[in-house]
């Protein structure tokens, strides 16, 4: 029989981009692969439909402290719409709620339309969301049919490129903002060409610092989990650090790391003048991420537990 409180999994620290399959929930997704890992905790940076596919970031162990960051980042998707029929939950898994004839739509009229859905714009989020009302996720509220009103959030689109267009479907490159739901976009694209749409296929190829470059399948997880157990399945795992590539660094000498880590802000010469920093010792080790503060002084925001 097992102590109380004793650990179940063993410390595992570092990010797996997933290449999440069709027709699998993220959280299913995450499960399967902490069981693969024997990891004792693990959590997603953002949910992915069931009907969506690519890059689902999971953060292992002391990387979860650094979930957050990854899912306020920039993402960006390939998508295919279609046109003359509306859905429910604007995907294929939805019922057909409307139908329209779209013969009018033309290639330019959809390159016209996508400048009215580029910069910041307002949405308002599909009652087959993730978001919560009351502690419930506003999908099973929708599954039981029940709608509640919903506020319209800022997002930002960064940028918006027609693909291609073809009888009843076109497809987009998307670069978005965190809380964008790219099924309302095409839904609202379609009723703003005075028709509708709902989305057929989604693909998610950047999530901040990754792109599809990284992905890992199940199949190499099984794979790898064959040819040489953990030890293996292990070097499919990227640095913690990697939720930061790119932010600005500061290299901290040991006698400041000391401070730092004791919570203490310190001044480092020819640090950034603002903003977040990622952290790191004067041999590239990695210690987590800090914020420059008004007096110029780095603060400790989030470090690594064994830096």
């Amino acid at each position: 029989m097992g102590r109380r409180g004793s650990k179940r999994g063993r410390d595992v620290n570092g990010i797996l981009v997933l290449n999440k399959p069709l027709n699998i929930t993220s959280n299913a997704a995450l499960q399967r692969v902490k069981r693969m890992f024997g990891a004792a905790k693990a959590g997603h940076t953002g949910s992915l439909d069931p009907l969506a596919t690519g890059v689902l970031p999971l953060c292992f162990g002391e990387a979860t402290k650094f979930s957050q960051i990854l899912l306020d980042s920039d993402k960006k998707y390939l998508v295919t719409g279609k046109l003359g029929v509306q859905t429910a939950s604007g995907d294929t898994d939805g019922d057909i709620v409307k139908e329209s004839s779209f013969d009018h739509v033309t290639e330019q009229a959809i390159v016209d339309v996508i400048s009215q859905f580029t910069g910041e714009i307002e949405q308002v989020p599909s009652m087959y969301s993730a978001l919560k009302h009351e502690g419930q996720p506003l999908y099973k509220l929708a599954r039981q049919g029940i709608e509640v009103e919903r506020k319209a959030r800022k997002i930002t689109i960064f940028a918006l490129e027609l693909l291609s267009f073809e009888g009843d479907e076109f497809s987009l490159n998307v670069h978005c903002s965190k809380g964008t739901y790219i099924r309302n976009l095409v839904e609202d694209m379609g009723a703003a060409m005075d028709t509708c749409a709902h989305v057929v296929k989604l693909h998610r190829t950047d999530a901040g610092p990754y792109t599809s470059d990284a992905m890992v399948t199940f199949e190499q997880l099984d794979a790898a989990l064959e040819k040489g157990g953990h030890q293996e399945i292990d070097t499919l795992l990227l640095s913690v650090g990697s939720s930061v590539a790119g932010w600005p660094e500061v290299e901290l000498t040991d006698n400041a790391a000391y401070y730092l880590k004791q919570g203490q802000p310190v001044q480092v010469p020819q640090s950034p003048v603002e903003g977040m920093v990622k952290l790191s010792l004067e041999d590239g080790t990695f210690l987590g991420v800090g914020e420059i503060l008004d007096d110029g002084k780095v603060a400790p925001r989030r470090l690594l537990k064994t830096s």
